[in-house]
């Protein structure tokens, strides 16, 4: 007679926070890249000062409605884990977005979630051959693309997104807000923030935490 084998898996988690205040005004933090999906002026990311504390931003104002501006976190690739950020809506005349990418292959394939305090909402969207399509949140009407949510400007908030597998849940200022489900990008990719058109926004308190399953 055989033995049954029992597996049991136990998650290891690497955690990394993510701050700028070491970094100079006007530079770029250590370990970050900009890039940019479609087409634009060229996105403009740098360290600012905003109160006591020194900031990521996106400054750069080119307001066409397209353009995606990335500031992609270079050192750690995660499939499954968690991020979130502190951000603030500065200024934008056509948005005041900020977002968060993950599995990130390039700057034509990744997930982003992202904020806008000009639409009042949270949406999560795939960018996929440099196209991107809204996933549409669970238990949500047919066709809703967005949840309704008032994001302050001027006003520091915070984001979140956990992901396992093809599943995407979504927080903003510490509320769960919706979930969603996806199978396009299964595999690691990189971490990033995000922005739209002529949105300035900041930056600060980047953390992310990678897991890996292990069986026992």
């Amino acid at each position: 007679m055989r033995a049954a084998v029992l597996f049991v898996l136990a998650f290891m988690a690497r955690a990394e926070t993510v701050t700028f205040d070491r970094t100079s005004e006007g530079k770029l933090p250590d370990g970050w890249t900009v890039a940019m999906t479609h087409q634009g002026g060229p996105p403009t990311w740098h360290v600012v000062k905003d109160g006591q504390s020194n900031v990521l931003a996106q400054v750069s104002t080119d307001a066409t409605a397209g353009r995606f501006p990335l500031a992609i976190y270079d050192r750690l690739a995660v499939r499954d884990g968690a991020i979130s950020v502190r951000f603030k809506p500065v200024s934008g005349s056509v948005d005041q977005a900020a977002g968060i990418v993950w599995r990130y292959k390039d700057p034509g394939n990744y997930y982003v979630v992202r904020a806008n305090a000009i639409e009042s909402n949270v949406a999560l969207f795939k960018v996929e051959r440099g196209v991107r399509t809204a996933l549409e949140p669970k238990n949500s009407p047919s066709g809703s693309y967005a949840v309704v949510y008032q994001v302050p400007k001027a006003t520091w908030s915070s984001l979140a997104i956990s992901f396992h597998g093809p599943r995407f849940v979504v927080t903003v200022n510490g509320k769960r807000l919706f979930e969603v489900e996806d199978t396009t990008f299964s595999g690691a990719g990189k971490a990033g923030l995000w922005t739209k058109a002529d949105s300035v926004t900041y930056f600060d308190r980047f953390d992310l935490t990678s897991e890996t399953a292990k069986a026992k």
